[in-house]
């Protein structure tokens, strides 16, 4: 019954490969959206198993840097609300899906974005 975007992902190749996942809610406000997910919750799945989760990017709060490093670098936008998910991980190739709905039910538009880092 929830209502729940969900993005798909194929990791291919020999080995692993680090990415940068976003679920963007509040910052598309700032692009003149006003229907926005006002706080994204955001899950990634291997099958049916979850294997990572982020309510808000700035959770952990020793995340922060890393992330924000890590957006620049990709030339990703800056978050403008901490309610916001972003999560680095490295996946081993396989199929993946990403999931986005709004924390206590709620409902709005969402972005997902999948930055792909480039091999040392």
């Amino acid at each position: 019954g929830a209502e729940i975007m969900i993005a798909g992902l194929v990791v291919s190749g020999p080995g692993p490969r680090t990415y940068l996942i976003r679920a963007l809610g509040d910052t598309l406000g700032d692009f003149g959206i006003n229907d926005f997910l006002d706080d994204t919750v955001m899950k990634i799945f291997r099958g049916s198993d979850v294997i990572r989760y982020s309510d808000d990017w700035d959770d952990p709060f020793y995340h922060q840097d890393m992330l924000s490093s890590a957006m620049e670098r990709l030339g990703a936008i800056a978050l403008t609300d901490r309610q916001e998910s972003a999560i680095k991980i490295t996946l081993s190739p396989g199929v993946y899906s990403v999931q986005v709905s709004g924390f206590d039910d709620q409902t709005g538009i969402s972005l997902v974005e999948i930055y792909e880092f480039p091999e040392p």
